[in-house]
């Protein structure tokens, strides 16, 4: 029966077989060791063309590979062999590129050991029998101004909350305040604490790598670990702010490059090298943040006489007409004048205040502000890691991946690579990329979301109770 339906369906692929073509085109580019091997022999069904073999998997569940394999010899060799479960992989709801990144190169946990695809021992049915176990998380993405949370089987957070560093009382003890700001989220998303693991990113205001501001990231962390092992918390993954910035990193399917996360107060550019912030390179820290562009804007639009009733109603025009423009005085002799409704208070229009917000990244002195320039920065930090020669290779920091809710205005990417490649010497400058934030404003819970996700999660990436009361995982 199976097979009648396959030579139906193989008569006709000239019209319905597009499904087919680019899954044959997405094994073709798949390291040889992944395919079905060309010894592997399928008894009668090797005079069968192999992408009928191919369409009669298509047809099969997870569970009738598994039967044929424990009934058949022949087909034995199939179910175990990679290309078969790499196509159920491909049928799950995460992205096929996402999964081959994390189990390839995050599976193994902090410190990353980077598996090679031509590995024998990498196996994808077991893979996907690991992954099919794995419980899932709660996402808690904490940055300096907004609080993503959600499940990490979602496409994406379920929710958003001010910021636990803005939570309760500023003046209350900070166990008090991380409680109150824990229990909130959890009663929010109607779930008890004891029941699975947590993913956490903390946000912090020490960046360098002094004693002082190590002793200040371990204060925090430790109360935050404090707080939720007290709330019965199994296992917890503990993410510093810096390290959000890997995060990001993750979402756009890499382990090394440069980070540029636009926070709330401050811009951090991070170089990162195999998932490990290089402090000691050098982290380049703006003393601005997309508070800083909100604020521009809302001064400009109190020049031109527009009434508004909160900073909220700023943000949502920031957010939904303003630009980054390739050339800043090209821009200023067109006609951007663009409008949008924000829901109770009606309609706004808005002219170069569109492209004028975001040029401050470029040209801080427009805001009135003595401060290093995007590009500046970017570049500072790039010299720093050329100087390191920390590989043989330096096309490690050429990649700049941007985070953060300003990091998504159109156009900053485009202008942020064009103003590297003019002000980096060749040498450095070529090769040079900058990717915009991979999944928006949700880029670095969606790195979180890779983590979660993993056949090998929780267990290197978390820290459980009784490890942390003997404080032998404690990392940073």
């Amino acid at each position: 029966m199976i097979l009648r339906k396959v030579w139906g369906s193989v008569w006709n692929r000239s019209n319905s077989g597009k499904d087919l073509v680019s899954h044959q085109r997405a094994m073709n580019h798949l390291p040889p060791p992944l395919l079905l091997s060309s010894s592997s022999s399928l008894g009668a069904f090797d005079q069968l063309p192999m992408d009928i073999v191919v369409q009669i998997l298509m047809m099969m569940e997870p569970r009738d590979a598994v039967k044929l394999g424990l009934t058949c010899k022949a087909w034995k060799c199939v179910a175990g062999g990679n290309r078969l479960w790499i196509f159920y992989l491909q049928c799950s709801q995460e992205p096929w590129d996402s999964i081959f990144f994390a189990e390839t190169s995050l599976r193994s946990g902090y410190p990353l050991r980077m598996i090679s695809s031509q590995s024998g021992d990498l196996s994808f049915m077991h893979i996907y029998s690991q992954r099919a176990q794995v419980p899932g998380s709660i996402i808690i993405d904490g940055g300096s101004g907004y609080c993503k949370f959600g499940w990490s089987k979602y496409a994406s957070p379920s929710g958003r909350s001010a910021t636990f560093l803005e939570f309760g009382n500023i003046e209350s003890p900070i166990y008090a305040r991380l409680q109150q700001f824990f229990a909130t989220i959890f009663t929010r998303m109607q779930v008890k604490p004891s029941m699975q693991p947590i993913v956490v990113s903390l946000p912090l205001c020490h960046f360098d790598d002094t004693e002082s501001a190590k002793a200040s990231r371990r204060q925090l962390k430790t109360a935050i670990l404090n707080v939720l092992f007290d709330m019965n918390v199994p296992a917890v993954c503990a993410v510093n702010q810096a390290s959000l910035a890997v995060l990001a990193l993750y979402a756009a399917r890499r382990t090394s490059g440069i980070v540029v996360n636009i926070g709330f107060q401050v811009i951090t550019i991070l170089p990162i090298l195999h998932g490990k912030v290089m402090r000691q390179v050098g982290v380049e820290v703006i003393s601005f943040g997309a508070l800083k562009l909100t604020g521009f804007l809302k001064e400009k639009m109190q020049e031109n006489n527009m009434s508004f009733q909160s900073l909220y109603t700023v943000r949502t025009l920031k957010e939904k007409l303003c630009y980054v423009a390739l050339d800043y005085k090209a821009e200023l002799s067109k006609d951007t004048q663009a409008s949008v409704e924000v829901s109770g208070e009606g309609w706004f229009t808005l002219s170069k205040e569109r492209f004028q917000t975001g040029e401050i990244l470029f040209q801080p002195r427009l805001a009135g502000m003595r401060a290093m320039s995007l590009h500046q920065a970017v570049s500072l930090c790039m010299d720093h890691c050329d100087a390191a020669g920390l590989t043989g290779d330096d096309s490690w920091f050429k990649t700049v991946v941007l985070t953060g809710g300003s990091a998504c205005l159109p156009g900053l990417s485009e202008r942020l690579e064009r103003e590297l490649h003019e002000h980096l010497p060749s040498s450095i400058s070529n090769g040079v990329r900058v990717i915009p934030p991979p999944c928006g404003v949700d880029t670095s819970w969606h790195g979180a979301k890779l983590i979660s996700n993993l056949s090998t999660f929780p267990g290197p990436w978390c820290i459980t109770r009784k490890q942390f009361r003997r404080k032998s995982r404690l990392m940073w």
